[in-house]
């Protein structure tokens, strides 16, 4: 009788430990933090964003390799406003983001399955006079990963990885285009104010010589007339132009990620403009198609498509779940091990197949639509 119960309390100190194991196991788990988002904090920080941060001032001399002698910038050239864009602009830390996730994706990728355990126990009531009547049993689960699925699903999630890494780079341009395009409309509108202008004084001493000569009988009323509505047409020209401009600057605003009150403040450059660059269409257009980030970022996801066609495909075949386990059955120790796989009897995964193939041919017209959109533009 005693030696049963000292074995009854060494079981019990087993399952013990076993039980302690996994809470020590489950200790170690990450824990949520919540960070809650105020649209006052973000509008009262975008509205207080200017042109002469030293950390702007720090990000333009780490990137443009020149000491800046003057801070803040007596006038804001191309360059130095793409800097400020690239700075500033919400749209790169939204891409960057992306490229967090998509680094998430690759650590999530490269897990391997958790191995899973199962206590129970049982008493049978009829058990004989002097015969322990518990059953305590221990089973693990194992799974084993088959046919280099891990090894795909890596691939996967890497490719995916670099196109969104090639996304930021692809980002950064559409934020620079979106600068020039802003800085060109303005650079247009007050070079046309300046000939509307000196065409409206032209026109004023026109107005004036047509009505002396009216005066004096050397004219007619309807040569004064149409002299008038000229001068009323370009009149309103230049009044349109005032607003283009105002746009122009407004979009400019948009484009660097600040409050138009900020551009309103500076001074500009449009020495980009002065002279237009001569370029080897042919030489532009072949390096073009090969290193453009839009074009890669579209080849890395062709990439992944292939790596999850492979996986879909290796997941016709079944993994494999191995079983020890181990039991103290009324005083008498039984261990066993067990072997289990799904059977590919009613599906061999055909449709995810088809998905995965149907999602590459997705990826490749994707690619070619890049490729022929970065032709055109070229």
């Amino acid at each position: 009788m005693m030696k049963g119960r000292i074995e009854r309390a060494n079981e019990v100190m087993r399952i013990s430990a076993v039980s302690c194991l996994v809470a020590v196991l489950f200790s170690g788990c990450a824990s949520f933090a919540p960070q809650p988002i105020s649209p006052t904090a973000t509008f009262v920080r975008y509205e207080s964003r200017t042109l002469d941060d030293p950390e702007l001032n720090a990000f333009i001399e780490k990137n443009s390799q020149h000491k800046v002698v003057t801070w803040p910038l007596p006038q804001w050239d191309f360059d130095q406003l793409t800097l400020a864009a690239l700075f500033y602009h919400p749209d790169l830390d939204l891409a960057r983001a992306k490229w967090g996730v998509a680094q998430a994706g690759v650590s999530t990728a490269s897990m391997r399955p958790n191995p899973s355990i199962s206590l129970n126990a049982q008493r049978n009531a009829d058990a004989p006079s002097g015969t322990s009547p518990w059953t305590v049993g221990l089973n693990l689960d194992i799974p084993i990963e088959t046919a280099g699925k891990r090894g795909y699903r890596i691939d996967q999630a890497q490719y995916l990885s670099e196109a969104a890494r090639l996304a930021i780079a692809g980002t950064a341009w559409q934020v620079r285009s979106r600068v020039r395009n802003a800085m060109l409309d303005l650079y247009f509108s007050q070079q046309t104010q300046l000939v509307l202008l000196q065409q409206q004084a032209l026109q004023q001493n026109n107005v004036a010589l047509l009505e002396h000569r009216l005066a004096l009988g050397m004219a007619s009323q309807s040569e004064v007339t149409q002299a008038r509505i000229g001068l009323n047409q370009t009149t309103l020209s230049f009044n349109e132009t005032q607003k283009l401009q105002a746009d122009a600057r407004a979009r400019l605003a948009s484009a660097l990620g600040v409050s138009s009150k900020v551009i309103d403040n500076i001074s500009i450059s449009f020495d980009e403009f002065i002279r237009f660059p001569e370029f080897p269409v042919d030489e532009v257009r072949q390096q073009a198609l090969i290193s453009r980030p839009d074009i890669l970022s579209a080849l890395a996801e062709y990439a992944a498509s292939q790596s999850a066609l492979q996986l879909e495909v290796a997941r016709q075949y079944p993994d494999l779940h191995l079983g020890p386990g181990y039991s103290w059955d009324a005083g008498t120790r039984k261990w066993s091990l067990g072997l289990s796989l799904v059977l590919p009897i009613f599906n061999q995964n055909q449709g995810p197949i088809a998905e995965a193939r149907a999602r590459r041919l997705q990826a490749m017209s994707a690619f070619n639509a890049a490729q022929a959109r970065a032709i055109g533009e070229i």
